[in-house]
Parts: structure tokens; C-alpha cells; sequence
């Protein structure tokens, strides 16, 4: 493991049990937990969240996790997925294999096999998956991307063992402080990277991994935000003008507040202000796309 990833190990632990810190299940979500969605049973785990006291199906959203690809999981997650599923969705929740002990393109597997699992279980569990949405923030941005793009560009496909599965890809997504280009201006994200691919980064692995690359017409309507913080804010912008580009549909914003300490992934602090604003907004989005 390198230096860098065992530092944001520490200092995330850090920031995540401060921010999540007398927090509990909230009285009117019930909870599903500790699902094994694939073959590892340890890795491939998921929860799933509803409001309590409603009956039928529910809009999806499916949470892919951030955390450097090399920590997160469903636990770090589940007080920022159990207030989406608040918003009247059901909300899955799921753990990937890490790097450096896991490597790329593992967690993109896993990330497919969850929606595989969403598809496959829609009727246990109350899922409409005719309106299934998806959230992904920092490094879960970027696997969602990539998803994304495994789902709506066939040559990129191609690219794979596996396959998207058929009504996988999501109507609509919420990209929040991902990450979408590799370039020397941010080391930290370059020293992550090494830990995450196979040949820690050759030319050939990070255009195979840049999700600007492989944008097409297709590509869901997505909601895009960042912060002014935001180590990651200019791959925000990038994503944004590559969709307009495209003509997908998209909403940029850059979130702020009175004294401009808005940082990455704000949104997950759901007690915060901003973070309310921003969840609300994201959800409201997703509701103009369900059928």
C-alpha cells in the first residue's frame, strides 16, 4: 500500500467518525441489511432502505461509495443513503472490494453485480426498476461513470468480461465531487491510482479508466456537483461541458456558502445545511425522469 493511500485510510476514518458521530437509524426507515449480492461474501454485501408504512414498489437509487478506491463501504454510507430513502425512494446501499489488495477493474464488477442484483430481487424487496436511479461520489462517481458507460457504448463494452445487464442502466444519475480525468495536477489522485490498476498507471490503463473518453449520446441525464473545496471541481466542469457537448442532458452546480468552506463531498454531512439543499435538489431531479 502506498503512502498516500494509507493516509486518506487514516485521515477519512477520522473525518467520517466525526461527521457521522450520535447518528442512528432514523424511526421511519426500515432497513434490510448485510445481503450478499455476489460471490464473495465477505466484499459483495449490500443494504437496502425504505421508508416504513409505505406498500408497492419504490423508485431505486443505488449508492456507489467514494473513498480513493481504497476505503469506503456500505457502513461508512448508510446515514447519507437511509436520508435519500426519506426522499420516498428505496435506496441500496453496497459494499466494493478495495485496492491496493483488489484491483481495477474488480470494483466496476462489483458495481455491475449490484445492479444485476437490484433487477434480479426488484420483487422481494419493492424496487421499481422501471425508475432506477444511481449516486456516486469522488471514486464512486468515477466507477459510476464508468458503468455508465459500459451500459450506453458498446465498444467500450467490448472492453470487458462481463456485461452490463439488460435494464441496468440507470435513468438518471447524480455524479457529486467524482472524479473523471487523471491528470499531473493532482498527484494525490495519481498516487491513488497506482494502488488502484493493475500496472499502477500506464498510458493505455488510465485512457482505458477516463470516463471523458467514453461519453456518447446515450449517457443518462446527470446531475453534477461540487464545491468550491473541491479538490475535484475542475473534473465537475470537464464532465459538464463533455455532456453539453453531447447534448446530454445535465444540471452543473457549484454549491456555496456565506463564508465559501464548502468542500469535498459535503452532501454526506446530512446534518449540514448545504448538504440538505443538495440532496433535496438531486432527488427532485431524479423524480423529473421517473415514468
Amino acid at each position: 500500500m502506498s503512502l498516500t493511500s494509507f493516509i486518506v485510510r487514516y485521515m477519512f476514518t477520522k473525518a467520517d467518525d466525526k461527521r457521522d458521530a450520535g447518528l442512528s437509524t432514523p424511526d421511519d426507515i426500515q432497513r434490510f441489511d448485510d445481503i450478499v449480492y455476489g460471490p464473495d461474501p465477505k466484499w459483495n454485501r449490500l443494504d437496502v432502505y425504505r421508508p416504513k408504512n409505505t406498500q408497492g414498489k419504490l423508485p431505486v437509487i443505488v449508492s456507489v461509495h467514494g473513498g480513493g478506491w481504497v476505503y469506503g463501504d456500505k457502513e461508512r454510507y448508510q446515514f447519507y443513503c437511509m436520508d435519500l430513502a426519506q426522499r420516498g425512494f428505496a435506496v441500496v446501499n453496497f459494499t466494493y472490494h478495495l485496492s491496493p489488495k483488489f484491483k481495477y477493474p474488480q470494483p466496476l464488477l462489483d458495481t455491475n453485480l449490484a445492479f444485476q442484483w437490484v433487477l434480479d430481487n426488484a420483487e422481494s424487496y419493492g424496487l421499481d426498476t422501471d425508475n432506477l436511479f444511481a449516486v456516486g461520489d469522488s471514486a464512486g462517481g468515477h466507477l459510476l461513470s464508468l458503468y455508465c458507460a459500459v451500459c450506453t457504448n458498446p465498444a467500450y463494452a467490448a472492453r470487458y468480461s462481463f456485461s452490463a445487464p439488460a435494464g441496468g442502466c440507470p435513468k438518471a444519475v447524480g455524479l457529486n465531487s467524482g472524479a473523471f480525468q487523471f491528470t499531473e495536477d493532482n498527484s494525490m489522485t495519481k498516487s491513488l491510482m497506482k494502488d488502484f490498476l493493475p500496472q499502477r498507471g500506464t498510458p493505455e490503463e488510465y485512457e482505458q479508466v477516463t470516463p471523458l473518453h467514453y461519453l456518447n449520446g446515450d449517457f443518462p441525464p446527470s446531475y453534477i456537483m461540487t464545491a468550491p473545496k473541491d479538490f475535484l471541481k475542475d473534473d465537475a466542469l470537464k464532465m459538464h461541458q463533455a455532456l453539453d457537448t453531447l447534448v446530454v442532458e445535465n444540471i452543473y452546480r457549484m454549491y456555496d456558502n456565506e463564508d465559501h468552506s464548502l468542500a469535498h463531498v459535503f452532501h454526506l454531512d446530512i446534518r449540514s445545511a448545504a448538504a440538505k439543499e443538495c440532496n433535496d435538489e438531486e432527488c427532485r431531479f431524479f423524480r423529473t425522469h421517473m415514468n
